[in-house]
């Protein structure tokens, strides 16, 4: 499967550079580099590109993001390694988007030329299909440069925040997000989150997964009562990113 192909040749889900998890982080600043995967999706403007949304490196030429940050026409791409978007580093690849995949239920996907993998760059683990995971679980999202918000100035450093899981039961009670919240969403903490960025848990295994891509949040304030911040649940689409990652890989195998 993909998911023994990427532990196997490229280590996924295991930074070089370990992020701060022992203690609750919200809204301080991330050891840098400690989420390889997370990257930035830029669309043009003009001559230009800027920011749009955060989206997960889960393959070496794959990447993937929320449905809601594509828009039919628009030229993106993939901002890998980055850290401080105040300036440059170093550790920053560029990479043009060559495909889109959607997914019938309009989930989307982005492949580009290959990443150079490095401890600055590598992908995320993909969960088991339909693995669901308890409640008050400690995950993990990137704010910050990378953050979609209208609440104040953005810092330029990346920052992480911990988001304890919301299992449905809750999550889907009347007064919490109720029919609004489906059995492929997953809910965590309460913080907002970078759209179409990932819900990062670690696994039994000591590697992490994206578990989540994040979706929405209240509009009204962030960390509000009972309404916590909503993923899609990655493990819902297991199946279909592996079967789509794949029909790639024997491309290169044949």
């Amino acid at each position: 499967t993909i998911q023994m192909f990427m532990k196997m040749f490229y280590g996924c889900g295991t930074p070089a550079v370990k992020p701060n998890t022992n203690r609750v982080v919200n809204g301080e600043d991330a050891v840098p580099h400690s989420w390889p995967w997370q990257i930035s999706l830029q669309v043009k403007h003009g001559s230009r590109f800027h920011h749009t949304c955060g989206g997960t490196l889960i393959g070496p030429r794959w990447v993937l993001t929320a449905g809601h940050c594509i828009w039919p026409g628009d030229v993106y791409r993939v901002v890998l390694g980055e850290h401080d978007m105040s300036q440059q580093e170093g550790t920053e690849q560029i990479r043009d988007v060559l495909r889109i995949v959607v997914h019938p239920l309009w989930d989307i996907d982005h492949v580009g030329d290959g990443p150079i993998m490095n401890d600055s760059v590598g992908p995320a683990c993909l969960p088991e299909a339909e693995e669901i995971l308890a409640h008050r679980t400690p995950c993990y999202i990137r704010l910050g440069a990378f953050l979609v918000s209208a609440h104040g100035p953005m810092p330029d450093k990346l920052q992480q925040a911990l988001l304890p899981v919301v299992e449905y039961s809750v999550c889907s009670r009347s007064d919490w997000w109720g029919i609004n919240v489906k059995q492929t969403m997953i809910c965590a903490g309460g913080d907002v989150g970078d759209s179409g960025g990932p819900l990062n848990c670690m696994g039994q295994d000591g590697r992490w997964y994206v578990q989540g891509v994040t979706s929405f949040v209240s509009s009204r304030t962030c960390n509000e009562v009972k309404k916590p911040t909503v993923f899609t649940r990655t493990s819902a689409f297991t199946d279909w990113l592996s079967e789509v990652s794949e029909s790639i890989l024997k491309l290169f195998f044949i």
